[in-house]
């Protein structure tokens, strides 16, 4: 057991790093972690742990900083054709975050027929979703097109040659117009890891701007007649640090929009440039790049290319999901197993066991990701020792925290708190070892609901047509 040194693992409080935690995170005079005006110690006790407590105060606010933003660099008072932000539903996807992000301004881009369904389900205006994928099925472009009573959603995004018939086909046969945009493979490579890296030349998503697929495409729709070309996508990566990459990717889509003017002779309105911003995750992680940031840094590389292009400003919209809920949310753990490792030259590692794991936070297995974790039932204090916060399931691959400065007096039923957990977390949660998928509570004003309930046991056998009772 040691003081914890200088730039140590020791998770940073909310006022030392509020960027990790939720707006409304405090300590309140018992030690005890507060979000939304409620002790995490007492969400505890009414709704069993693991639980996702999501501050919705602070969904809504990120929510409006990323549409007021967006509306105001690409301002026409700025000489440019407006600009919007549109949810990216893979992050975290339910009614109430669908209720949330639109009624502060901004769209919802979904990438599967469940996703577009309980968009649409929740009351989402179709001429504000979009959707994604890079293997849609019909049933997904049916069900499209069927929104807002036939007037369908506001844009597909074309991912391969053999879509645009796909499309074409199943919109001739309700006699309707589709409003499409191609998503191309620009040869940036961002992202914090390569599954997350997705605009280099050698992955599944969109076509090559290099190798010509993209024009073919592009000429497809043109000679369709129920398919009306609105414009350009572009999604780099995820876990993006500054603004160069976005910059970068900005300036090849508006010249490439310049190219199809010239040999198409089409002007395409509108280019969306995807998402991607990072965000931080444990104390050694650099403040995050702003929407603020992100969205100037656009708007001056799209007009600079334009200008060089000779081409008109087109409508510009960006895709952020991460950044939007992925900080407002703490994962809730109930400690269980205690257990100190001695690794080769003498040191020791304590492994702190929790009531959850890999089934609602695949990302350290799957990325090696790194998350931080404090205590929520009481103020960290006195000597530190250094432990990897693992679950329950039966892989050693299933880590939450690699390492992290806990109390050395941390013992059996403390609470865990693991910040910066919206996004991912519950949408990539499994029951993997029959593991019931943890609820998602939404705070706010001293108030607590389920926004998602949690699974129970009888979920789980209900799937199972061999458990059912005999009549």
């Amino acid at each position: 057991m040691t003081e914890a040194p200088a730039g140590s693992l020791v998770c940073p409080e909310p006022e030392a790093r509020p960027d990790l935690w939720p707006w409304t995170t405090r300590r309140d005079e018992d030690g005890a972690l507060s979000v939304g005006g409620l002790s995490l110690a007492k969400i505890a006790r009414d709704c069993a742990t693991p639980v996702f407590v999501l501050d919705r105060a602070d969904l809504r606010g990120r929510a409006r900083v990323w549409a007021t933003t967006m509306a105001e660099e690409f301002w026409d008072g700025y000489g440019m054709a407006g600009g919007d932000a549109f949810y990216a539903a893979k992050a975290l996807l339910c009614a109430d975050v669908a209720d949330v992000v639109t009624g502060e301004g901004m769209g919802v881009d979904t990438a599967s027929l469940g996703e577009l369904a309980i968009t649409l389900r929740a009351g989402v205006d179709p001429g504000r979703v979009g959707l994604h994928g890079n293997n849609k099925r019909d049933a997904e472009i049916e069900l499209a097109l069927e929104a807002g009573e036939g007037a369908g959603i506001m844009r597909i995004f074309i991912d391969s040659l053999p879509e645009v018939a796909q499309v074409e086909r199943i919109a001739a046969g309700r006699g309707a117009t589709v409003h499409v945009m191609v998503r191309l493979k620009t040869g940036i490579h961002a992202g914090g890891n390569e599954y997350i890296a997705t605009s280099h030349e050698d992955q599944k998503f969109g076509v090559s701007v290099a190798d010509g697929s993209a024009m073919d495409v592009v000429r497809a729709i043109l000679a369709s007649p129920h398919l009306e070309l609105l414009g350009f996508h572009n999604h780099i990566g995820s876990q993006i640090e500054g603004t160069q990459a976005f910059e970068a990717a900005a300036r090849i889509v508006v010249d490439f929009r310049a190219r199809v003017r010239d040999e198409c002779g089409v002007e395409v309105p509108e280019i969306d440039l995807g998402g991607g911003t990072g965000i931080a995750y444990t104390g050694a992680d650099p403040v995050p790049t702003s929407a603020a940031e992100v969205a100037r840094a656009l708007a001056a590389a799209v007009r600079n290319e334009c200008e060089a292009t000779r081409t008109s400003i087109p409508h510009v919209s960006v895709e952020p999901g991460r950044a939007v809920v992925g900080p407002t949310t703490v994962t809730l753990y109930r400690v269980g197993a205690i257990k100190d490792v001695t690794l080769e030259g003498g040191a020791v590692r304590r492994y702190v066991a929790v009531d959850g794991g890999m089934s609602d936070n695949i990302r350290p297995a799957l990325y090696g990701a790194d998350y931080t974790a404090t205590l929520a039932n009481r103020a960290p204090s006195g000597s530190v020792q250094r432990c990897r916060v693992v679950g329950k399931h039966c892989e050693s691959g299933d880590i939450v925290v690699w390492d992290v400065d806990l109390p050395s007096d941390i013992r059996a039923d403390d609470l865990l708190a693991v910040p910066a957990t919206g996004a991912y977390g519950w949408s990539m949660s499994s029951n993997y070892n029959m593991l019931t998928r943890p609820g998602i509570v939404a705070v706010e004003d001293a108030n607590a609901r389920w926004i998602v309930r949690p699974q129970t046991l009888a979920d789980l056998m209900d799937l199972d047509p061999g458990l059912d009772a005999e009549d």
